[in-house]
């Protein structure tokens, strides 16, 4: 943080956020990180659970409501050593989806009515599911029943926290949204504690294929110096081929029937001038996110005459007529069977002269 604010490298339109434990030594500390910034969320949590309310503090509901209010005192306090900074506050009843909604409620109600915020100055209410414990639609039932009992809900926004642990955190954040939430924290590629926490990513990209402006731009995803080759130098860890929009293979196919959809689909598009993005198996146009249609058909064994077909047809520029489809499309299936592996499409241009297939064309 002091590298942040001394180098001055936080842009005037982003708010950092910061968050600690409700203990004081931590609280003071995090506010003397963040010295001479323009603005910040300062964010405070601690579990309330039944679990770990048992287990963990073997406190009774009242200690650990005391606990969530002598914090946010200390926020009060600390924040007059900083006048030159605007803070935002967050509290988190950590591990909500473990605990009792009228509970949960309550102690949330008790650190408002320390930081008293108004509907100009609202504070951050953050509802995370710490621990992923039931189906999606539960949780967003939990949001909805948090947001109409809330006092005073004008000066409070209402914020999701998915974690990933039964892999439905993506569904849970878009039905928690739908229920009332305003607000969603989240992770590059779903990185986190265990499973993870919410993809933001996936999230942002579901809203914008469905027609609503996440307000983050991705549309650099996959170039060379994007996002995703970012977030592998740092993290030194991998991004999934399979992982949605930005996995290496998401746009491709291999299978022969999907092969022939795509390229009827986008021969189609061509030849209506469509500006709507209508073409089957690609839920979005691949250059939305810097991709290119090169990689949307990719030839192996399972591939049909559809694929190889559209290889020529867009990376070559040849018209195939109809009656040679299916006798190309089985030579390519079979090079690549006996090869044991996927067949670039040099290969398969390279298997078009190999049969002497323009002499064919210009007898036709």
């Amino acid at each position: 943080m002091r590298k942040l604010i001394n180098e001055n490298l936080i842009p005037d339109d982003v708010t950092i956020q910061v968050l600690t434990q409700s203990r004081d030594h931590l609280i003071v500390k995090t506010f003397e990180a963040l010295r001479g910034c323009k603005k910040a969320i300062v964010h405070l949590y601690n579990s309330t659970s039944i679990l770990q309310r048992d287990v963990v503090f073997n406190k009774s509901k009242e200690e650990i409501i005391d606990i969530a209010a002598e914090g946010a005192s200390i926020f009060n306090r600390e924040t007059k050593k900083y006048p030159e900074t605007n803070f935002q506050y967050e509290y988190s009843p950590e591990s909500f989806t473990g605990t009792e909604m009228d509970y949960a409620l309550e102690i949330c109600e008790a650190v408002m009515d320390v930081w008293q915020p108004t509907p100009e100055n609202k504070m951050i209410i953050n509802l995370p599911s710490t621990v992923e414990m039931t189906t999606p639609n539960i949780y967003a039932d939990q949001i909805e029943w948090f947001s109409n009992r809330v006092k005073n809900r004008e000066c409070v926004t209402i914020s999701l926290h998915p974690h990933n642990d039964r892999g439905t955190s993506v569904a849970a954040c878009e039905l928690g949204l739908l229920a009332g939430a305003d607000r969603i924290e989240g992770t590059l590629f779903g990185n986190g504690e265990r499973t993870g926490n919410l993809d933001i990513i996936t999230t942002a990209m579901n809203m914008y294929s469905n027609g609503v402006d996440p307000k983050l731009n991705f549309s650099n995803i996959s170039d060379i110096t994007d996002i995703t080759d970012i977030y592998k130098k740092y993290t030194k860890l991998d991004v999934h081929v399979r992982h949605p929009y930005v996995g290496d293979l998401v746009f491709c196919a291999f299978s022969g029937s999907h092969q022939d959809a795509i390229r009827k689909g986008m021969k189609a598009r061509d030849e209506r001038a469509e500006y709507v993005w209508a073409v089957p198996y690609l839920p979005i146009d691949p250059h939305d996110l810097g991709r290119e249609y090169t990689e949307i058909i990719r030839i192996n064994s399972q591939s049909g005459k559809g694929g190889a077909i559209y290889i020529m047809e867009n990376e070559y520029g040849f018209n195939i007529p109809k009656n040679m489809h299916k006798y190309f499309g089985r030579v390519v299936k079979q090079a690549s069977d006996e090869r044991g592996r996927e067949i670039s499409p040099k290969e398969i241009y390279e298997l078009f002269n190999e049969l002497n297939l323009f002499q064919s064309l210009c007898k036709i």
